[in-house]
């Protein structure tokens, strides 16, 4: 699969792989929502594999242009709405939402690039805001599967029981083996009563830094070729 990055600003990197990776466990299937969807990898991989009919929502209106340009070039079918997801009006409701959010404490020292401080600090969405506007728009039985700062998991846990939103599956990301977790992937359901399990962690590299083979599973499984460049489109279809 091919897919368009900008030459600045955010680009995806091996997190949207690995939650990929993680939302496949769950067969997606019926209508899927990604939020915050950047350049689209993580909906143009599931509706690939799945067949889902997805929507998209980012409030940069250039990535927003990244992502609809993929599905394009990709053959695949996708609405997009250009805003932001907390003032998010419509009336379709999902069987999945699925989103790599904004999640860096904004207390640290921030990025200067408005895209890529947009796509990274969590003052742009706030967890709480962020999961009772998931609640919104989820099915009865519907699915919310994401990945957040595993530093922050208690909050996570916090709201999404607050909302009624259970915690299925959850499973935290190391670097290696004896470094702490930087990342948490959480597989949600709307209405549900089953108690949480913990997944065995995901291990990315071994002492020598290469890729463990879980890893490279996901890599290859994905199968994405990325190119870095400006492009010049039509005016696309974006709903406000």
């Amino acid at each position: 699969m091919f897919l368009y990055q900008p030459t600045s600003g955010y680009c995806y990197n091996s997190d949207s792989i690995f939650l990929y990776d993680f939302i496949s466990r769950f067969k997606p299937r019926g209508t899927l929502l990604d939020v915050g969807c950047g350049v689209g990898i993580i909906s143009l991989l599931l509706t690939r594999d799945f067949g889902t009919r997805t929507s998209i929502i980012d409030k940069q209106e250039k990535m927003l242009r990244y992502a609809e340009h993929n599905f394009a070039i990709n053959h695949l079918d996708v609405t997009a709405y250009l805003g932001d997801f907390t003032t998010l009006k419509t009336e379709e409701r999902f069987d999945f939402i699925v989103s790599n959010p904004p999640f860096y404490d904004p207390s640290v020292t921030q990025s200067e690039n408005t895209h890529l401080n947009i796509a990274r600090y969590a003052h742009h969405l706030p967890v709480s805001q962020f999961i009772r506007r998931v609640k919104t728009f989820l099915k009865p039985k519907g699915w919310f599967i994401f990945c957040y700062d595993a530093k922050q998991v208690d909050v996570v846990m916090y709201h999404l029981k607050e909302y009624g939103i259970n915690p299925e599956a959850v499973r935290f990301v190391h670097p290696k083996m004896d470094r702490e977790s930087k990342l948490v992937m959480i597989a949600a359901r709307n209405n549900a009563r089953s108690m949480t399990k913990i997944l065995p962690p995901l291990v990315v590299f071994d002492e020598e830094s290469n890729y463990l083979p879980e890893a490279v599973q996901a890599f290859e499984k994905a199968g994405t070729h990325s190119i870095k460049g400006e492009f010049a489109c039509e005016e696309l279809r974006i709903r406000n």
